[in-house]
């Protein structure tokens, strides 16, 4: 509203005032009143530059003819072009390209025109200046600033794509994170819970003063123990600020004793071959540990008193990891979380786990990859 009323109020005081005529000649004599007048209308106009430039262009251009029927005026040579670059700038793609082009080809025209008509260069530099001034620089204009906008938005939609994929990558990590927690807590607290709480139970089936007695009641403590060390473990890297390393040293197979002591405590007979290779790469002697500490955990919880065999080998790259429970009991979910996270365990490390039933009862067989020094 107010750009129109500028516009208005200032090419009227021109007019009025005779501030800058063009000269132009007047096939038909008219007051000043009726250039006012026609200046008003494409100044009305104006209110639609915004939301139908192209439509208020089209319906200014018969005012701009009966100007220059009266004598062609500046005011309303000034508002034309501003109608000239809105249709430019804030009319669609296909309705720029089109005023683009015709005021090339009036360009042309002029210039085929004077060529034919053998006119000499300063008068065809002169009709060129005088009639492609108006429509050529608003158009030029108004292009320069579409293509600037164009480009900003580009940006802008770009910028707002990588901030989506930034997002979704900051929520594929959490789920990660939240994952590799969930394994943790199930294969090292569960896992230790576990042993202590069946461990007790058989505490209590047994007589007073019985020897193994203090055995069961040993492991209890190393498994209360060790859940406590590994609970403060992730509760302290959880609430570093830093990239720091683990309080605690990662279990790898050289801890395997403790595992076994425990299944035997819980009621398990256990019987090892195992090879400790002397380098393994962290991740893959972790991850060979939590699957034996699994395996045996589940033997424990669904085959008590069974026979169980734990098998370990190297060779040829790859780690071979087996536990065997000869329990008739021994018949498990195949959806249960735990293997589950022994699966995710191997996978995690491009390796591949197997769990099953067998002919000695249930069998947990892992092969990850070992990269040869």
């Amino acid at each position: 509203m107010w750009h129109a009323a500028f516009a208005f109020s200032l090419g009227a005081l021109v007019l009025l005032k005779d501030l800058a005529p063009l000269e132009a000649p007047a096939a038909i004599p008219v007051s000043v009143w009726a250039h006012v007048l026609v200046l008003a209308g494409m100044c009305a106009l104006l209110l639609l530059r915004l939301r139908m430039p192209v439509l208020a262009m089209v319906a200014g251009w018969p005012l701009v003819a009966l100007d220059l029927l009266m004598g062609l005026t500046l005011p309303v040579v000034m508002v034309a072009g501003e109608h000239l670059y809105a249709a430019v700038l804030y009319g669609s793609r296909r309705a720029s390209r089109v005023i683009a082009g015709a005021v090339g080809a009036l360009i042309v025209s002029i210039i085929v025109i004077a060529i034919v008509h053998g006119w000499d260069m300063r008068s065809t530099t002169d009709l060129l200046l005088k009639a492609c001034a108006l429509p050529l620089v608003p158009v030029w204009w108004g292009m320069n600033m579409r293509q600037q906008r164009e480009s900003a938005e580009a940006e802008r939609a770009r910028a707002d794509d990588l901030a989506r994929i930034a997002a979704l990558d900051r929520d594929a990590a959490v789920h990660a994170e939240r994952a590799s927690m969930a394994r943790d807590l199930h294969d090292v607290i569960a896992g230790h819970l576990s042993a202590i709480a069946i461990q007790s139970e058989a505490l209590l089936t047994l007589p007073d003063g019985h020897p193994r007695t203090r055995t069961v009641l040993r492991s209890v403590r190393e498994n209360s123990v060790d859940a406590l060390a590994e609970m403060r473990a992730m509760i302290g890297l959880l609430r570093a600020d830093d990239d720091v390393s683990e309080r605690t040293a990662p279990a790898r197979l050289r801890e395997l004793d403790r595992l076994i002591r425990s299944a035997r405590a819980s009621g398990l007979d256990v019987r090892v071959d195992a090879e400790h290779p002397p380098q393994l790469p962290a991740a893959v002697d972790l991850s060979a540990f939590r699957i034996v500490q699994e395996a045996l955990t589940n033997a424990v919880k669904h085959a008590p008193g069974s026979r169980a065999e734990v098998n370990v080998r190297h060779g040829e790259g790859t780690l071979v990891v087996e536990v065997i429970d000869d329990g008739a009991g021994a018949v498990l979910n195949p959806s249960g979380t735990g293997l589950i996270t022994m699966s995710e365990r191997a996978q995690a490390v491009g390796g591949v786990l197997v769990a099953g039933p067998c002919a000695r009862g249930w069998r947990v067989r892992a092969e990850l990859p070992v990269e040869d020094e």
